[in-house]
């Protein structure tokens, strides 16, 4: 018997329309969810623990989302046919739902949990990856797992003007923003993307727009729920609680520690400095309540901690380091500090510090994007690494976490469209993040500005980026500019913004409260611009503008266009051409064919190298025109003429034939020329009879009187 079937559609208002089923497939799950969009089709479910493990006091949720080929009709690339470790891209959509979701989970709910996404059908016209959201919410709400606050996610472009729910790849290429929006019925939770230096109240207005489309998702979801039948919650097990540790600790800490946050210090001195008071708190326990609630005590340590530190930024408006909301903190900067790398670069603000390297390569060097839902090419990417030690911590090295991608492609996202679209150069930048508190993925904007300047990158436009923060008690707020790390931890946002002095390039924002007023984000977005501008003026007080050239060591690269029937003849037999010219010049010569023309890239260090490579294909690609005069040089005697070499073109040979040396009868070629000589020819074309080029030396010599005969 085929279970039954429960569908909910909603109407994009042009014409497309995305449907959310449930009820037939992975029944087996606390919850599961088809959502479909043209041929694109999405599998969710979710799944949690019936029981939390003793000691844990977070929620353990993973967000896991995958693209199966099969869903493309494709077989993984590589030696194993099968589907391994997530890409970049899938890991940028699982933190995209991870951000959403989180917060809107209940305090106190600490059961493992498992939501699941996976594409299992895919349509060319739908970027699946907008859908991931909503499908792990409505799994969500077809289940029994507390989660109250339903969410959707979209995406929102502005194509000519308009804006766009839900765009086509191809559509997005023709945009000016490409935003991830998440958010609940009430409030928006997430923001994500790239923009073409838009204005803050472009930025608004966009946000506003994709909430709209948000709120008709999240009823649909309702509607859903309805039908299939909501499921009563199940009961779990919360915190415990103790109201009178929570009272001694608070009477204990608040004071000593507001006075530590209202005096202003460095991380390390004020992290003694808590640490210190924790300690005293903890005396205040025997040995055998610290046994039994020593885990309550940290926690309410915590929580007053969190009170105090907050309380001071919003009674007093002085902050953890003594700053006031809108200070930056000091800046220093360098470039050119790695002295054999194509472009470095240090940016140090406070005690966050990022070192940044450019390398220039060709379109050899570009990152292969192999996807079910893309495939292409970047010629301009940026990696990010987070090592323990920035943040004074000895911890393993596990490999590239999900928050090193997230934060390596905002920082790409904000500087690429600042990358001219005639740089010939694959460009890859490296962060090194050396010291962290505190938005060090803005710093990475920074570092990586310099160190594109600093390599000689003509840039339209230097980018800076700021990490903004909130704190609010529901009635006053206030907005912090250039947040610390505990300001991040303790705070209600997480806002980054990134730009030139023209407009917005890339943003982040991840709100930790429900009902952000648009006000405030109105004024986080104008504080913001505030300071990344005058981060800009330290950037450009160090470089004013990009190097005119690369530097000695680093690689020149020159680009050449040819027709597409000389490719053959540069690369030769075997490639034996192009290898030998590369191992001669000391270049590396890369050649696509595009249009059937041959883009011909040569990359090297030494000029002289390069004008060899140059050289090569001027004498490939010679072509004489008919009755043109061209010099030559002698080559090879003959008995019958002398073969000659067209000094512009070296390499290009033709036959000199004995009859078109001289207008006077020749008997011995070395009575007119000899080997090295040098003088000009004229171009007569193909002979008809022989099918071969012919020149003439004597057709550009005035032609002897004819003698009269005598009677």
């Amino acid at each position: 018997m085929i279970p039954q079937l429960f569908v909910e559609k909603i109407d994009l208002g042009d014409g497309r329309s995305i449907t959310i089923e449930t009820g037939r497939l992975a029944k087996q799950a606390d919850g599961s969810v088809v959502v479909r969009m043209g041929d694109t089709m999405i599998l969710a479910t979710a799944v949690s623990a019936r029981t939390s493990n003793p000691g844990v006091d977070f929620l353990p949720l993973t967000v896991d989302y995958r693209e199966k080929f099969a869903a493309a009709g494709r077989f993984p690339g590589g030696f194993f046919k099968r589907e391994a470790r997530p890409s970049d891209s899938e890991v940028l959509t699982m933190r995209l739902v991870d951000r959403v979701l989180r917060p809107l989970f209940p305090d106190d709910y600490h059961a493992e949990t498992q939501v699941m996404i996976q594409l299992m059908s895919h349509d060319e016209e739908v970027m699946p990856d907008a859908l991931a959201g909503l499908a792990a919410s409505a799994a969500l709400a077809v289940s029994d797992i507390p989660f109250y606050n339903l969410i959707s996610e979209v995406r929102v472009a502005r194509i000519d003007g308009k804006l766009v729910i839900n765009p086509s790849r191809a559509e997005l290429e023709k945009s000016d923003i490409d935003m991830m929006i998440g958010a609940s019925m009430d409030s928006v939770a997430m923001v994500e993307g790239e923009m073409k230096e838009i204005s803050e109240a472009e930025m608004i207005e966009a946000i506003k727009f994709a909430h709209e489309a948000i709120k008709v998702q999240i009823q649909a979801q309702l509607r859903l729920q309805a039908a299939f039948g909501k499921k009563e919650i199940r009961t779990y097990e919360g915190e415990k609680e103790n109201e009178e540790i929570y009272k001694k600790v608070k009477a204990a800490a608040y004071d000593k520690i507001y006075a530590i946050a209202k005096v202003g210090s460095a991380k390390h001195e004020r992290g003694a400095a808590f640490a210190e008071v924790k300690e005293e708190v903890k005396a205040l326990f025997t040995e055998e309540e610290l046994a039994a609630d020593g885990d309550l005590v940290s926690k309410y340590f915590y929580k007053t901690n969190k009170e105090a530190v907050r309380n001071v930024v919003l009674e007093l408006g002085v902050r953890l380091d003594g700053r006031k909301t809108t200070d930056i903190r000091p800046i220093w900067c360098e470039t050119d500090y790695l002295p054999r790398v194509h472009g470095s670069s240090l940016f140090t603000r406070g005690e966050t510090q990022a070192l940044a390297t450019v390398t220039l390569g060709t379109s050899r060097e570009a990152n292969q994007i192999d996807s079910p839902s893309e495939q292409g090419e970047e010629k301009f990417y940026l990696h990010y690494n987070f090592p323990p030690f920035s943040t004074g911590e000895a911890k393993p090295l596990r490999g590239t976490s999900r928050r090193e991608v997230g934060h390596g492609n905002l920082a790409q996202r904000a500087l690429k469209n600042m990358i001219p679209a005639d740089c010939p150069y694959t460009i890859r930048i490296v962060s090194e993040v050396l010291e962290s508190n505190g938005s060090s993925s803005m710093a990475t904007v920074c570092a990586g500005t310099m160190a594109l300047m600093d390599a000689g990158v003509q840039m339209v436009k230097p980018v800076s980026g700021i990490a903004m923060g909130l704190i609010t008690d529901g009635e006053k707020f206030a907005v912090l500019s250039d947040i610390l790390g505990d300001e991040d931890h303790l705070g209600d946002m997480d806002f980054k913004v990134t730009g030139t002095a023209d407009g917005i390039t890339a943003c982040q924002m991840d709100i930790k409260i429900d009902g952000l007023r648009y006000d405030i984000m109105e004024q986080a977005l104008a504080q913001a611009r505030d300071g990344r501008l005058h981060i800009l003026g330290k950037l450009t007080d160090t470089i004013a503008a990009p190097r005119a050239d690369v530097k000695a060591h680093a690689p020149k690269i020159i680009t050449r266009t040819i027709p597409g029937n000389f490719i053959g003849a540069l690369i030769g037999p075997g490639g034996k051409v192009i290898q030998e010219l590369q191992k001669a010049t000391g270049t590396t010569i890369v050649i696509n064919e595009v249009d059937e023309q041959g883009v011909i890239e040569i990359l090297g260090t030494d000029p002289a190298g390069i004008e060899a490579v140059l050289a090569k294909i001027k004498s490939i690609t010679f072509k004489p025109q008919m009755g043109e005069a061209y010099e030559v040089k002698v080559i090879k005697m003959l008995d019958f003429g002398a073969v000659v070499e067209y000094t512009a073109a070296p390499g290009n040979e033709v036959l000199l034939h004995v009859s078109e040396l001289a207008w006077e009868r020749t008997e011995n070629v070395t009575d007119v020329v000899n080997m090295g000589d040098v003088f000009e020819v004229k171009y007569l074309g193909v002979d008809p009879k022989t099918k071969k080029e012919k020149v003439s030396r004597k057709a550009l010599l005035q032609r002897p009187p004819r003698e009269e005969k005598k009677e």
